[in-house]
């Protein structure tokens, strides 16, 4: 329960307090994530605005309407652009949708974050676009994680099939090559599917998996909403308990799923503690801070054996973890 003592005894130090101009009050940051129906993405907000109020500063979180709504979460950070904003956290859609409507942030020399998901370095420095840092956790190790758990309930033999999720993203791309090195050579990868990371695509794709494949015996979904949708199609079918799913993020639901034995683990993300150190960082960035170029947040396996204490405590984490922000902000 460290981080717990260590996010709130860091913003109890804060509350109240100006920056090195006493104008923390007046600081502004603007958030924008791709959609507020993922929980994740709920989380996310959640964390960010919960800071802000303890930080004494105005925080505001807009999004698109889906995980692939590009079109949607540019049009909220042109609006937000012109509204004078002094710090910008931005979760892509992908490694280069955000970039066109940053620019004109970039050129007022706003601050930048970019958060969970990394944006193309090489396109932004084409566009005159710079990060102050990158703020998220580490994908590859959330999929080598759920690899060796799969290896686990498996008993180190079995046929899988993995759920990926937006053609492109590197989130999803990571998870899966992280899964994928743990487990080559010891289980069988039968196939490969995008499903978008949405609960009603993880379901349908499932199905059509579970009668392609009857022989699964496994099932690694790279968000834990097409990993509810896997479970939902396994109960369909009859076979919960047969097949092990693993997923990504730590959501609510999937918390609950974990505790009712349908899902068998989740490598949780703790997107509430990346919402905090997004704004933890902007303000350290206003009071003249050097941020680190990349701020590592926390993940964790959940399952069978922890999953009660991750409820009592959801959403925040119940890891201890490295928060190189903490001792940037001024006392």
């Amino acid at each position: 329960m460290a981080p717990l003592v260590l996010i709130g005894a860091l913003a109890a130090a804060a509350c109240g307090r100006g920056g090195q101009d006493g104008s923390d009050g007046d600081f502004k940051i603007a958030i924008v994530t791709r959609n507020f129906t993922n929980p994740y993405w709920a989380a996310l907000r959640d964390g960010a605005l919960a800071e802000g109020q303890k930080l004494g500063v105005k925080v505001t979180v807009q999004a698109g309407q889906s995980e692939t709504d590009a079109d949607g979460e540019n049009a909220q950070i042109s609006t937000l652009a012109a509204q004078g904003y002094d710090c910008f956290g931005v979760v892509p859609v992908n490694a280069t949708n955000v970039i066109t409507p940053l620019t004109p942030v970039a050129r007022k020399n706003i601050p930048i974050l970019d958060l969970d998901t990394q944006i193309d370095a090489k396109a932004s420095e084409q566009a005159g676009v710079s990060y102050a840092s990158f703020i998220g956790s580490d994908n590859l190790d959330a999929g080598r994680i759920a690899g060796q758990k799969m290896l686990e309930a498996l008993g180190g033999t079995g046929k899988v099939v993995i759920l990926q999720g937006i053609a492109g993203e590197q989130n999803g791309i990571n998870r899966d090559q992280g899964f994928t090195d743990a487990v080559t050579g010891k289980l069988e990868i039968l196939q490969k599917a995008p499903a978008d990371y949405e609960q009603d695509k993880g379901l349908q794709v499932t199905e059509a998996i579970l009668k392609a494949h009857p022989d699964i015996t496994g099932i690694f979904a790279a968000n834990d909403t097409m990993g509810l949708g896997a479970a939902q199609a396994i109960k369909n079918a009859g076979r919960t308990g047969q097949i092990k799913v693993i997923s990504v993020d730590g959501i609510q639901a999937a918390l609950d799923a974990v505790k009712a034995g349908t899902l068998t683990g989740t490598v949780t993300q703790y997107p509430y503690a990346e919402g905090q150190l997004a704004v933890q960082s902007c303000l350290a960035q206003h009071q003249g801070k050097k941020l680190p170029e990349r701020v590592v947040s926390p993940i964790a396996f959940i399952g069978k054996d922890n999953v009660d204490q991750q409820i009592a405590a959801f959403p925040r984490p119940i890891v201890a973890f490295d928060n190189p922000v903490e001792g940037l902000l001024n006392k």
